[in-house]
């Protein structure tokens, strides 16, 4: 039986710096996944910084995956066109939840734990893992992949399942 973890709660914030897909703009949309898990974004007419503020939830089970984002340019008559792609490892999350709980973290904002970017993850710059108000989180900004240029931002909260 596979150990759930708790309730992930990523928000989708925004992109910067997307590439351009149609003549002179794209209309972008994210695909994120975990596991079997699926979830998307509403698209944003042409824009290349769009700004998404939406929440996607996922449940978050050992063993801890990777969270996986595709970035979709929206077409009306054709296929969409792919405008990137990132992945994230939640191992860190996961591990900095347990030392929460360890540690009995309790103050209004400690840091848990950094991660500096390198060729294993997809990340444009240092993130923080802290413990907010008792919840974990994790801000995060994806360097997008396959293409030449284009960056998404997300912050990421895990909810331990005995407070869901």
């Amino acid at each position: 039986m596979r150990e759930q973890l708790g309730l992930l709660k990523v928000t989708v914030v925004q992109g910067k710096k997307l590439v351009i897909r149609d003549f002179r703009t794209s209309d972008p949309y994210v695909v994120v996944k975990l596991g079997n898990q699926t979830a998307k974004t509403k698209f944003i007419n042409s824009c290349l910084n769009p700004v998404w503020n939406e929440e996607l939830s996922f449940s978050l089970e050992e063993p801890v995956g990777v969270l996986s984002l595709e970035v979709f340019d929206k077409d009306r008559f054709k296929s969409d066109d792919k405008m990137g792609h990132a992945h994230l490892n939640l191992q860190p999350i996961a591990s900095s939840a347990r030392l929460k709980q360890f540690a009995k973290v309790s103050s209004a904002e400690t840091i848990l734990r950094k991660i500096v970017p390198d060729t294993d993850n997809c990340l444009a710059r240092e993130s923080s893992i802290s413990c907010i108000n008792g919840e974990v989180v994790q801000s995060v900004w994806l360097r997008l992949c396959a293409v030449k240029s284009g960056e998404i931002e997300l912050k990421i909260k895990l909810i331990d399942p005995s407070v869901a």
